[in-house]
């Protein structure tokens, strides 16, 4: 006869041979295939489009590298800076590879790898209208692309200031603020210093210049997942240490930025 203990035992051995196995989201990229990475398209050196409208930059070729680390093939879902979050949620895309800061307030919702990449924020402005640092802005027309770091840091600088001739305006896409400020719509905005120089290199938007530095904290950015996979974030958080330790991540900044890759390590901390 068995007792309780003998029968609970065997319930419990008779479930785990039946309950199956769950896969997670690693799982389900690898058997279809195929990864898609939510990527912005209109943030160069990040992610753009070459003359024949493919997807090239920072941001797409660290797409390739992690669909083939993970043996399979890269589709990209263009995302603007507002659905990059929304894109991961509704199932269109499996990771972001979308320069997305990792704000703690953005971890309540989505899950971050440890950084990938680190931006530095410069003041971007029309040439001969007298600005050229962070404090020139204060009573000025500004804007920038909503929910960014930079957005958010602005606009709280705006409304400390409180001077009646100054404003803020979220635009949807950074394309968006580069024609307002050529246009004359705003007359300054902050960008990452890789967006401000490749922006005025392109002469795409006519007199437009770099100023001085923006007075905030480094931007630093990760690949996003939805935070519960934990099995694809850890598979994330390996592949960003392989792009760094293997040269990799400097090769990618150099052929699309120049110079040495930032670092991404914050002394004093773990990471």
């Amino acid at each position: 006869m068995i007792g309780r203990s003998g029968l609970f035992l065997a319930m419990l051995l008779s479930a785990a041979v039946v309950t199956p196995a769950l896969a997670d989201k690693l799982d389900d990229i690898i058997a279809s295939g195929k990864v898609r990475c939510a990527v912005v398209l209109d943030f160069p050196p990040m992610g753009s489009r070459d003359a024949s409208n493919a997807p090239i930059g920072y941001d797409v070729d660290t797409c390739n590298d992690l669909a083939a680390a993970l043996g399979v093939k890269p589709e990209y879902v263009e995302t603007p800076f507002p659905d990059r979050v929304p894109a991961l949620i509704s199932g269109r895309a499996d990771v972001g590879v979308a320069s997305t800061s990792d704000t703690l307030k953005r971890a309540q919702t989505i899950g971050f790898s440890i950084p990938y990449f680190a931006f530095k924020m410069v003041v971007l402005t029309k040439k001969g209208i007298g600005i050229s640092t962070y404090a020139n802005l204060k009573g000025r027309k500004t804007g920038s692309v909503s929910g960014t770091f930079e957005a958010i840091a602005l606009e709280k600088d705006v409304k400390k200031w409180a001077d009646p001739k100054g404003s803020f305006r979220a635009y949807q896409t950074q394309a968006d603020v580069f024609l307002a400020l050529a246009q004359g719509q705003i007359e300054a905005t902050v960008v990452t210093s890789t967006v401000a120089a490749a922006t005025v290199k392109s002469s795409k938007f006519k007199d437009l210049e770099v100023g001085k530095d923006a007075p905030y904290d480094i931007d630093y950015v990760a690949l996003i997942a939805l935070r519960q996979e934990y099995g694809l974030l850890n598979y994330l958080n390996l592949f960003v240490n392989q792009q760094v330790r293997t040269g990799r991540a400097q090769e990618l900044y150099q052929k699309w930025v120049g110079g040495t890759l930032p670092d991404m390590t914050i002394k004093g901390t773990y990471r």
